[in-house]
């Protein structure tokens, strides 16, 4: 093979499974942004009025699990550190993004291990509940390993 054929052409239009990538995890970071603003713009009363309604309609014990854990930290400091942490995710999905639309490496890096670290737990699902929507994650999930690997592959020959 020529030297060509395995210099990896930095265009990043050369790259259209970086961009689809990228359009995924900007939408994926515009969600979080938009959860993280409506966190801070509602405070904790409506989650709380929320909870409240729920466990009354279904007969919940408030008293048991992750409904007594939410009634505890559902207020103003938990809402402000929900949000904080949802927006931190939101801009690295957004940053992602940006760097695979330029096909940078650092962001085919920073995808390929954070969809990853998914996998397990996407498996998990696949085997306690089997289902289109389990199958589909984690075929999503696989496909966007793949080809960020391969693009990272294709940069070191």
């Amino acid at each position: 093979m020529t030297d060509a054929q395995h210099h990896y052409n930095p265009d990043p239009h050369a790259h259209p499974g970086l961009h689809v990538i990228a359009i995924f995890e900007a939408a994926k970071g515009l969600l979080a942004l938009l959860a993280a603003s409506g966190l801070e713009l509602l405070g904790p009363a409506p989650l709380l009025r929320w909870l409240h309604e729920l466990i009354a309609r279904f007969q919940l014990d408030p008293n048991e699990g992750a409904l007594a854990w939410l009634n505890k930290v559902i207020n103003p400091d938990g809402v402000h550190l929900a949000a904080a942490v949802v927006l931190f995710y939101g801009l690295l999905r957004m940053l992602e993004a940006w760097g695979l639309w330029r096909a940078k490496a650092w962001a085919s890096w920073l995808g390929c291990i954070s969809a990853a670290i998914y996998l397990p737990l996407d498996v998990y699902a696949v085997y306690h509940h089997p289902g289109w929507t389990s199958w589909a994650v984690l075929a999503v999930n696989l496909i966007v390993v793949a080809v960020l690997a391969r693009d990272l592959v294709k940069r070191r020959q």
